[in-house]
């Protein structure tokens, strides 16, 4: 079972890595702004919105890895314990109940009889 759970992790953190590359790697919409007042051949103010490249699809792939080992995770790490968390080894004690009228020797002060 940690076997399953390194290979995960080592899955998670390669997509994770992967993900920063690639977005890092994409040149955003605002760098062809200036090519839509003059020298480009957009036809908007933020680029042409064509169909997604080859950079989008693997970013989108590689976060759908991600996402799903990290549910994985989640789900091998505490999927199989029903316990209350802190409150689970708590245990209950009930306490001593003193009849009515009976005399208390544990309460402090002296009792003193009133003289008749």
């Amino acid at each position: 079972m940690e076997l399953l759970k390194t290979l995960i992790w080592i899955v998670n953190l390669l997509s994770a890595v992967t993900i920063i590359v690639l977005v890092l790697m994409q040149h955003g919409k605002g760098a062809d702004m200036g090519a839509a007042f003059g020298s480009g051949s957009s036809g908007s103010l933020f680029g042409a919105s064509g169909s997604a490249n080859f950079l989008s699809r693997t970013t989108a792939i590689a976060a759908a890895v991600f996402f799903a080992t990290s549910l994985s995770l989640v789900y091998l790490s505490g999927g199989g314990k029903n316990d209350l968390g802190v409150m689970g080894g708590k245990i209950e004690q009930v306490a001593p109940q003193i009849p009515a009228g009976a005399p208390n020797k544990n309460a402090s002060g002296t009792a003193s009889k009133i003289p008749e």
